[in-house]
């Protein structure tokens, strides 16, 4: 089965957890009345708050966040992509930000920590560091699906090409990118490094990105699905919603015997050091 329809949901999450989750299930509710097989969420998907809330927001995985979305997963026999949420980690008073993906029995097949966290200080724009309140990970993480090998990644993670790389080479066809990503870089980065990411690799790329403004920056948006050749296929407005778009897991053999840059690739040479 190389082809099926991914849900891609752009929302605007703030810092009531309850109501967060009652929008995220009208909208799985709306993904699936469209016909999609597989939802992918953005990024901080059941809270944003400030430092200490999201500090305080966190659960252990399994937890209450996860058995919500298996549920959903079961309820309506999709595969679903949470986008990321804050993970506890005992004895830590710090947290991780774990992206988790669900099969439609519900079960969780894989969990990913976000590697390269987003410390920044931006002449006249925002200053992040993500790193007071997050632990990076340190697994690269691939799991399969009945439609394909699939890859994770999360935000800032999307401008260190080396991750994409080794998915790639992993075997993964497919890149979830979910995203809070701040107005000032996105509206000249998103779009571009986004499709840098597919061009290079010859996969496709689903980024659905957070709405609205946040306590620290205003979030960008237009999530978006990219092919292997580097067209997006799907893009979001500006506000809130949903879109569904048909993903063609073939397209990826298909591109990748036009131009064969990974066959041409020479390991051997890259050594720096």
């Amino acid at each position: 089965m190389s082809r099926f329809l991914m849900g891609v949901l752009q929302v605007d999450v703030g810092n009531n957890k309850r109501e967060n989750l009652r929008k995220i299930e009208s909208y799985i509710e709306k993904a699936v009345a469209k016909g999609a097989q597989f939802i992918s969420m953005p990024e901080n998907i059941n809270f944003i708050g400030k430092l200490e809330e999201s500090i305080a927001s966190a659960e252990p995985i399994p937890g209450e966040t996860s058995a919500f979305f298996s549920g959903l997963a079961a309820k309506n026999s999709v595969w679903i992509h949470c986008g990321s949420y804050a993970e506890y980690v005992p004895g830590e008073k710090k947290v991780y930000n774990t992206s988790i993906v669900v099969d439609p029995a519900g079960a969780i097949v894989a969990s990913y920590r976000k590697i390269h966290l987003y410390d920044v200080d931006i002449a006249d724009g925002p200053s992040v560091r993500e790193s007071d309140a997050k632990i990076p990970g340190r697994e690269i993480v691939a799991f399969d699906s009945e439609y394909g090998r699939m890859g994770l990644s999360i935000c800032y993670d999307m401008r260190f090409p080396e991750l994409y790389r080794i998915l790639a080479l992993k075997g993964a066809k497919l890149m979830f990118v979910p995203a809070n990503y701040t107005l000032f870089t996105g509206k000249d980065h998103w779009e571009v490094v986004l499709r840098t990411r597919a061009i290079e690799n010859q996969c496709f790329i689903v980024a659905a990105g957070q709405v609205g403004m946040k306590p620290y920056f205003q979030a960008y948006g237009r999530s978006m699905v990219v092919d292997p050749w580097g067209t997006v296929i799907a893009q979001a407005s500006d506000g809130e919603g949903v879109f569904v778009a048909e993903i063609d897991m073939d397209r990826v053999e298909s591109v990748r015997r036009q131009l064969p840059s990974f066959p041409n690739r020479r390991p051997e040479t890259y050594a720096w050091e």
